[in-house]
């Protein structure tokens, strides 16, 4: 996929208009970031008063549309967006004067008004009064298009969060997704709690950890690599039973659209079970997620269709290793690994059999849909 570079913002310039407005809001009377503002209504509570009712409302100006006398804007805060309208005769000229002249998208604004429908059946707001929160001294991208840019769209996080809604609603499902977790596994009587993430040996798994140095000790440590693995087993051997961690764990190696260094991760820790016991319950964990953060247990992701709902087939790791390249990984050879490898294109990293045998999993994992133990 190829991305338009789009081109460079002169921020000098362009924030140098602002802060000119800023002068100029400041001359006239108005301070353009004020420390509080007083709104009584979130755009989705304006949006449910009856119409010809008082509202004051906060928001972003996302879009600024000047016709002679009349202004409108979309204004939009976390619950939604709304359309604002300033007209000649329905608010103090000197204030209309200077909404037209010094607002532009990006602004943030408190506006006091009354709740109507246009004509062609838009909920809106009728401007009264209003006043600046915070002048933004630089333009927002392109409304229709966002940020066309991979580089700067991963690099201003906040600009394509504020500009996309469908990325958005991603990142609140992710907060849903960890408080439905959390809930779900104190209802099965887990007990939640927090391990170090500074540790003197990484273990839970195979992977290059970050490490640092402790002055106070002058001792060398590392991220952890892990959830906790090895505390949460010392906390069984101290009479917990069943406890689970979420948070976030560190891995020095490579990054790809499937591998971040820095990433949250869950684990749980439980007594007197064994590992059928802990299938059941990721089972319905998932199926948990799936209906209260998203609605629906069927998915596309990939290319693949798949269902989370009901039980789970059952595969088995070296057979389906061995259907899909032809490798037993308990018998083959570590060059007849890497020989396999080569020839599936394959990149991997390390020379143990362990990191081979994985490598080989990940591209047939690639190939199964759906759930699957």
């Amino acid at each position: 996929m190829t991305t338009k570079k789009q081109d460079p913002v002169d921020i000098n310039k362009e924030s140098s208009v602002g802060l000119r407005k800023m002068q100029e809001l400041k001359a006239a009377g108005m301070n353009p970031s004020p420390a509080k503002e007083e709104n009584k209504h979130t755009i989705q509570q304006g949006l449910t008063e009856p119409h010809d009712s008082d509202v004051s409302i906060a928001g972003r100006v996302m879009l600024k549309r000047d016709m002679g006398k009349l202004a409108v804007c979309t204004l939009r805060d976390e619950t939604g967006d709304i359309q604002i309208a300033l007209k000649k005769g329905e608010i103090d000229e000197g204030a209309f004067k200077l909404f037209v002249k010094k607002v532009d998208a990006g602004d943030i604004i408190t506006v006091v008004g009354k709740r109507f429908q246009t004509h062609k059946g838009e909920e809106s707001v009728l401007v009264t009064g209003w006043m600046m929160a915070t002048k933004a001294l630089l333009p927002l991208p392109d409304k229709f298009h966002g940020i066309q840019d991979e580089e700067l769209r991963l690099r201003k996080r906040y600009l394509d969060l504020l500009m996309d809604p469908e990325l958005r609603e991603i990142f609140q499902k992710k907060a849903r997704f960890w408080e439905v977790t959390r809930n779900f596994l104190k209802e099965k009587g887990f007990f939640e709690v927090e391990t170090p993430y500074l540790e003197t040996t990484t273990g839970g798994a195979e992977a290059s950890p970050f490490a640092t140095h402790h002055n106070d000790f002058d001792l060398d440590v590392f991220l952890r690599i892990s959830v906790g693995e090895l505390w949460q087993k010392r906390l069984m051997a101290a009479g917990f039973e069943k406890t689970f961690e979420i948070g976030r764990v560190f891995r020095n190696e490579g990054s790809s659209p499937d591998h971040l260094q820095e990433f949250t991760n869950m684990e749980f820790y439980w007594a007197y079970a064994n590992y059928r016991d802990g299938m059941k319950l990721v089972q319905e964990l998932y199926q948990t997620i799936a209906t209260k953060v998203f609605g629906k247990t069927t998915f596309t992701s990939k290319g693949f269709e798949y269902d989370l709902a009901g039980d789970w087939p059952e595969i088995d790791y070296v057979e389906e290793v061995k259907k899909q390249t032809g490798v037993d990984v308990i018998i083959a050879s570590e060059e007849e690994m890497k020989a396999k490898l080569k020839e599936l294109k394959v990149e991997y990293e390390g020379e143990n059999k362990e990191r081979l045998t994985d490598t080989l999993w990940k591209y047939c994992r690639k190939n199964i849909a759906g759930p699957v133990f």
